[in-house]
């Protein structure tokens, strides 16, 4: 029970963080194409945990227009 709580939850901030990246797109200095947003907004984790120009654009996007 607490296991799939815990995964529901991780699943939830993914899905969060997908939407709230892809919505916010615009607000960042990555090239505008179809591929890279879909590519960026769906490894954001671990973009997030491992590129400092990565976190600094998705803190663009969560900011939006």
């Amino acid at each position: 029970m607490l296991k799939a709580l815990v995964i529901l939850i991780l699943l939830g901030g993914y899905g969060w963080g997908v939407v709230k990246f892809w919505k916010g797109f615009e607000s960042t200095n990555f090239q505008p194409s179809f591929t890279n947003r879909l590519t960026l907004s769906l490894l954001w984790p671990a973009l997030f945990v491992v590129n400092k120009s990565y976190r600094k654009n998705f803190q663009k996007a969560l900011r939006g227009r």
